[in-house]
């Protein structure tokens, strides 16, 4: 995993460089070499390092894992409370010019396409807020013209006035763009490395903008000094052989944001990859065990983050993921452009596990003693 140096695209004074600088082959070591007693240590650790981060994601940790998810839990009760908020992706368009062999969206994919107008998108939005739902994520492939800075805006400024939370999922663009977004009423910048191994970004990313590592890796910094309130980065589990390396670095790139961007909510999702047009199946699957196991670890290293889980993951283990750490959950999600009020056969991202409603989910959050979070600020005009 090449990340011992900085290279020219990434801008000294960002959570991208401090990322960059961080020794995350020696952490690699670290975890096969941990002990017992470097676990007990890492469990008793008021202020966890990076290097109790990698003694905690260990197999000697994997001993360990019902202190951990017990010692998670208290860590999230004490932090968040028994809240969990609710939100919704809304996908504006399945255009993209970007070949990414994981995802259902390629360009090589020939598949239905179809690109939302800012009145169906606020269609989608009333669909949504119908149901209750006050946080929308906009999800978009990568196609510069179609998708353009523009649109984006316009999308954004439509929706705004009725929906509190906005945050945007798609091609990652300049700083002066994403003031654009905040100014027309965008407070969330969600961007996945995908994979943080260089090696492995280039393989799977074949063709298109996309195909730029730093500029990727520095977009949550951009975003942040744009105004962006909200951050969330994270990894596509199910592409790097080994799942503790691409945790050590989503950890890391977290950490330093935390840091870096203080003023700013970091959030962390961890989507399994799932069967998506294109013959899409995840070649290295990890194991719910694991993904428990990481998702533990990542709580006891940074008590402030949040923790995203998307329907990608089946109900059942939704459910049993309550209270361990998870603070932000996907409700009722379609990963199809027009999916809530108009369907109209455009190919979805991949397919959802968890097809329950809103109304469903919170159901469940209720009855395991959970309060459902459907709306937690709101935008507030400045005079000028």
């Amino acid at each position: 995993m090449a990340l011992e140096s900085r290279p020219d695209g990434v801008p000294a004074g960002t959570a991208a460089a401090d990322l960059v600088g961080t020794d995350l082959v020696g952490l690699r070591a670290r975890i096969d070499t941990a002990t017992a007693g470097d676990v007990d240590r890492a469990l008793r650790a008021t202020r966890p390092t990076l290097e109790d981060f990698a003694a905690l994601l260990s197999p000697a940790a994997g001993d360990r894992l019902e202190d951990m998810a017990r010692r998670a839990s208290e860590i999230t009760l004490r932090r968040f409370g028994r809240t969990i908020h609710l939100f919704a992706p809304l996908y504006l368009s399945n255009e993209c010019v970007s070949v990414c062999t994981y995802c259902g969206f390629s360009a090589g994919n020939e598949i239905a396409r179809r690109t939302l107008s800012p009145d169906e998108v606020a269609a989608e939005a009333r669909a949504l807020t119908a149901q209750g739902l006050r946080h929308l994520l906009l999800v978009a492939g990568e196609h510069a013209r179609i998708v353009s800075k523009d649109y984006l805006v316009e999308c954004v400024r439509a929706l705004a006035v009725d929906v509190p939370s906005l945050s945007v999922e798609v091609q990652v663009w300049d700083t002066a763009t994403y003031r654009r977004l905040v100014e027309a009423g965008c407070d969330g910048l969600v961007v996945y490395q995908e994979t943080y191994d260089r090696d492995l970004y280039a393989a799977v990313h074949t063709k298109g903008k996309k195909r730029n590592y730093d500029w990727r890796l520095s977009a949550p910094d951009r975003g942040a000094a744009a105004g962006m309130r909200r951050l969330g980065v994270g990894a596509l589990l199910g592409l790097h052989p080994d799942w503790r390396t691409e945790a050590l670095a989503v950890a890391a790139h977290a950490r330093a944001l935390v840091h870096r961007w203080w003023r700013c909510e970091v959030s962390v999702s961890l989507p399994r990859l799932r069967p998506a047009a294109g013959d899409v199946t995840p070649a290295h699957p990890v194991d719910d065990r694991s993904f428990v196991h990481l998702l533990c670890a990542l709580r006891l290293l940074l008590p402030e983050l949040g923790l995203v889980l998307s329907t990608r993951e089946a109900p059942a283990l939704r459910d049993r993921l309550l209270g361990l750490g998870v603070t932000h959950l996907s409700a009722g999600s379609s990963t199809e452009p027009g999916g809530y009020a108009a369907p109209d056969g455009a190919e979805p991202q991949f397919e959802v596990a968890d097809t329950r409603s809103p109304a469903e989910v919170a159901a469940v959050l209720r009855s395991a003693g959970f309060d459902p979070v459907w709306k937690d600020w709101q935008r507030v005009a400045r005079e000028r």
